[in-house]
């Protein structure tokens, strides 16, 4: 579809446009969830040894590929921008810039990890019956590093340009790849060798690599990946600026949102009472939680792709116009989402908790935190806008001082001094989402941040 079938599509009708955008990308985000759960599921059945590794594995993958996500919102906002503008030698360079950044920066993880393994692992503090395993995991998910960099980044590429199908299909290939081998590998199904969490570790790598080649033969199908992708040093250094100053504000905002639930997770440990109830009911209720933040990051992402088309197109007003729609379809579907899944919140988290005080203890988190689903997704929304516009640095700043200035002394005051449980926490960690909707809505009306825009007349020559 080109530019200009798009804009006549978006003019005729507007929220089904929206809904044929976020819909696959609702529907690739649980093939993602799938991947995660499946890997625990087998893992639980391994052992309660390999089961405790891929938690702190999982934690372990998030810090190595907080440059991917940085790199995919940078080449999402400067490539959606682009097609925007209908510059398609702008977009295929950005797409050979990224994948060369990709493939460098995941390279230098390998290096750096494969060095820091062992300092890595004492610093998570695995106890030392633990180590075999951690060591094995670790090393494997480091050899898989530049493949999954790539992987990342290319699906970005697509979506920014509004191919929301192949990113789908490449999340469908590695859930598929990747259950195979778990169940094959690792419980030895199918007459294959049983290798227990060696085979979970090389399940993943396989099915990534399945996904990374997909993805770079699409590329190429489609005419993105080419000699012309591939800039000369003058373009590059006049475009790598642009794609860092937006790559880094979003990489530090992961840091920065993770390392504060690190922190919520220490602060309910050591409440004064009923601390391990309510670690183990929070620990459940996020697993529940998980699934309603899969529209989520759809509408995020559908955000930045569109806001990013029409900053391209220098249209400020239909930008924010379009963020606003986004955010009412996306509000609409999870309030819907939310409420249904409220109706069989009991035997969804005894099956999860089996406990009866955790159960109960779920259910609360649960309460709290669905009820702040449709700010929590507003906000969510309007930084996906920002992505879009290369406005990542509002979104750091929000996101991070409504994390450690907000959440985290309210949940230590209200859980520890003023409540002294659960409660407290819970209730902080709704404050902190109003706040962060309200700023969010303050600077997406009030802020210039169309500023931050790649636009015709000073893209890179």
């Amino acid at each position: 579809m080109t530019t200009s079938d798009f804009d006549r599509r978006m003019e005729r009708a507007p929220y089904s446009t929206i809904w044929n955008l976020a819909w696959p990308q609702v529907v690739m985000m649980f093939f993602h969830f799938l991947i995660g759960f499946v890997d625990v599921w087998v893992a639980g059945r391994i052992g309660r040894e390999t089961q405790a590794c891929m938690g702190v594995m999982s934690q372990a993958m998030f810090f190595f590929m907080v440059v991917a996500i940085a790199l995919a919102n940078g080449s999402v906002a400067a490539i959606s921008q682009s097609s925007g503008a209908g510059l398609p030698k702008r977009i295929k360079r950005f797409v050979g810039l990224g994948v060369g950044l990709g493939v460098v920066t995941g390279l230098a993880i390998l290096i750096f990890g494969l060095w820091f393994d062992e300092r890595f692992l004492n610093l998570l503090q695995i106890p030392p019956e633990l180590m075999p395993i951690a060591g094995y995991l670790l090393e494997v998910s480091l050899y898989l590093m530049p493949a999954y960099y790539v992987f990342t980044i290319t699906n970005a590429f697509f979506r920014a340009q509004k191919i929301v199908t192949l990113p789908l299909y490449s999340m469908i290939l590695v859930t598929g790849v990747n259950t195979l081998g778990d169940l094959g590998l690792g419980l030895g199904l199918w007459g294959l060798p049983e290798l227990g969490y060696k085979g979970i570790a090389w399940a993943t790598f396989g099915s990534v690599v399945c996904g990374t080649i997909y993805n770079v033969v699409m590329l190429h199908r489609c005419g993105l990946l080419c000699a012309q992708c591939f800039a000369p040093w003058r373009w590059t250094r006049l475009a790598l600026p642009y794609l860092i100053k937006v790559a880094w504000p979003a990489g530090l905002m992961q840091l920065v949102w993770h390392s504060a639930y690190m922190v919520l997770y220490a602060i309910t440990a050591s409440l004064p009472e009923g601390s391990v109830v309510a670690m183990a009911g929070m620990s459940a209720g996020v697993r529940v939680e998980a699934v309603l933040f899969l529209p989520a990051m759809a509408f995020n992402f559908t955000a930045s792709i569109l806001v990013g088309h029409y900053l391209g197109q220098d249209r400020r007003a239909e930008a924010k116009h379009v963020g606003y729609r986004i955010m009412a379809v996306g509000v609409a579907v999870i309030s819907v989402f939310t409420a249904l899944l409220w109706t069989v919140i009991g035997p969804v988290t005894a099956f999860i908790a089996p406990d009866p005080e955790v159960q109960a203890e779920a259910v609360n988190y649960l309460a709290w935190n669905m009820a702040a689903q449709p700010p929590m997704l507003a906000a969510m929304i309007l930084g996906g806008a920002f992505t879009g516009a290369g406005a990542t640095m509002y979104q750091a700043i929000i996101f991070g001082t409504s994390a450690w200035l907000v959440r985290l002394p309210l949940a230590y005051v209200l859980g520890h001094i003023v409540l002294r449980s659960s409660d407290g926490v819970w209730m902080a960690m709704f404050a902190s989402v109003l706040v962060q909707c309200g700023t969010m809505f303050y600077f997406y009306q009030c802020k210039d941040w169309f500023r931050f825009t790649l636009r015709k007349n000073r893209r890179p020559a």
